[in-house]
């Protein structure tokens, strides 16, 4: 009878489901967002707000580990694990003092949210990064105790989270000490700035970025593994965007954590798949090869196939009837048998403002040369009459257009412009030189310009 009750006991273990989900519910008030989003790699998840502010779903994450949480504007790390039943509440207009967690897996998080509130001696960046070295280390390392303490004081938590937390904290130190040097000279206005020898501890001079895991459970980790491989990346390509070549992307093939190099691919991504660089093809498809997320890889190739179309030699996509700034409309078939250097600004932009100077020494320097320049503001039609007063004002040159939809207007959708200055080379036919020209203060401008009218093999043949 025994071993009968004993093997029915085995059995009922046996097909005891696993639980491989979570459970997630909460409040938000003060909120007129509909969603709650949850990401992980690989994992993202969105969860609907109903009118009242709840929300609630049930979670198939793909590993135990940290999360990030979003409700709006606001972004937080939660720490989820298979089997949590979790509940959150927040004050959307006191995000971080107002978020709490109760049911399985409420210890984690609220340390976590302790923790992150109590990052705010760390808010004011003007004072914590002034700070002389001495007084700063004293400032970190209280941030530390502090969480130490917090996690000595947990009760019932996860052992494997314990053991993460307290890695995280020596990422932290190491994240604060990092970025002191990059801020304290900017903020104190000492030019050149360098710590003291030994400020920086060997481990963090030394460290090699190949933990995958610390990638995932650390943003500590994670900033600092981008800042430096990037920062390896960008000596190696030099300041000529234009240039790159696959060979200064070789240094790719050396990052070991897969999340990393998706990461660095696609911000490096962003700027040289560009029509400017006549290797765009060749970069995008070394790029491609190198990456493990389907989402980086997508995010590239619709990057490449808007691009693809305004590389040089293709026809330039058109504006037409533009106000311009004397009097009447212009199009660029009006400007056809000259190149056409267009600027596309707005009154707003500080960078494009500070080309100013620059763009009118270049326009004098090629006054008498078969070219155009023009200037196209996407100032909002009801900054009109600031555009035209600031052309008056700064005495502006060439020929000023202003764009008949700011942002959304065909030329700019064309040439995929969402951020300016931009400048845009156009030759006597009409098709592009560069859809992506050196901005005037560049000297490169000059030479582009020179090599393309001809100004260099006309000097060389004056007696």
């Amino acid at each position: 009878m025994l071993l009968a009750i004993l093997a029915l006991s085995i059995l009922a273990c046996q097909d005891e489901p696993q639980i491989d989900y979570v459970v997630l519910s909460g409040a938000v008030l003060n909120s007129n967002t509909k969603t709650v989003n949850i990401d992980q790699r690989d994992f993202n998840h969105e969860i609907k707000i109903s009118e009242d502010g709840t929300f609630s779903d049930t979670l198939r994450i793909n590993e135990d580990g940290f999360h990030s949480l979003g409700i709006g504007r606001n972004n937080t790390v939660m720490y989820l694990k298979k089997g949590d039943n979790l509940k959150l509440k927040v004050d959307a207009k006191n995000f971080n003092n107002s978020l709490t967690f109760i049911g399985q897996g409420a210890v984690e998080n609220n340390y976590l949210a302790d923790k992150a509130l109590g990052k705010s001696a760390a808010n004011n960046f003007v004072q914590f990064y002034s700070q002389e070295e001495s007084e700063f280390k004293s400032a970190i390392a209280k941030i530390k105790a502090e969480n130490e303490q917090r996690l000595d004081s947990l009760e019932n938590a996860d052992d494997a989270f314990l053991a993460i937390a307290r890695q995280n904290l020596v990422y932290d130190d190491y994240e604060y000490l990092n970025t002191y040097v990059q801020r304290h000279g900017y903020y104190t206005k000492k030019e050149n700035f360098e710590p003291s020898e030994g400020f920086i501890p060997e481990e963090l001079e030394n460290m090699n970025y190949d933990n995958a895991d610390a990638y995932k459970s650390s943003t500590a980790y994670k900033n600092l593994a981008i800042q430096t491989t990037l920062d390896d990346m960008f000596e190696a390509i030099g300041s000529d965007l234009t240039a790159v070549t696959t060979d200064n992307l070789e240094m790719m093939n050396a990052i070991k954590i897969p999340e990393l190099k998706d990461d660095v691919v696609e911000y490096v991504g962003s700027f040289i798949v560009s029509p400017g660089n006549e290797n765009m093809e060749s970069l995008y498809n070394f790029m491609t090869s190198q990456v493990t997320s389907e989402k980086v890889k997508s995010n590239l190739t619709e990057l490449f196939e808007k691009n693809k179309n305004l590389v040089k030699g293709k026809p330039s996509p058109e504006f037409v009837n533009y106000e311009n700034h004397k009097g009447g409309q212009t199009s660029l078939a009006d400007l056809k048998g000259k190149y056409v250097y267009v600027d596309v600004w707005a009154t707003w932009c500080g960078p494009c403002i500070r080309e100013i100077p620059s763009l009118k020494e270049v326009e004098e320097q090629f006054h008498n040369e078969n070219i155009e320049f023009v200037s196209t503001s996407i100032d909002e039609l009801g900054s009109r009459d600031k555009w035209f007063d600031m052309v008056n004002d700064k005495e502006l040159g060439g020929m000023q257009l202003m764009a008949d939809n700011a942002w959304k207007s065909d030329f700019v959708q064309a040439y995929g412009i969402d951020g300016i200055p931009r400048f845009i080379l156009i030759d006597p036919d009409g098709n592009i030189v560069s859809a992506d020209a050196p901005r005037p203060s560049n000297p490169k401008l000059v030479e582009l310009l020179e090599s393309e009218l001809g100004i260099e093999e006309e000097s060389k043949m004056k007696p």
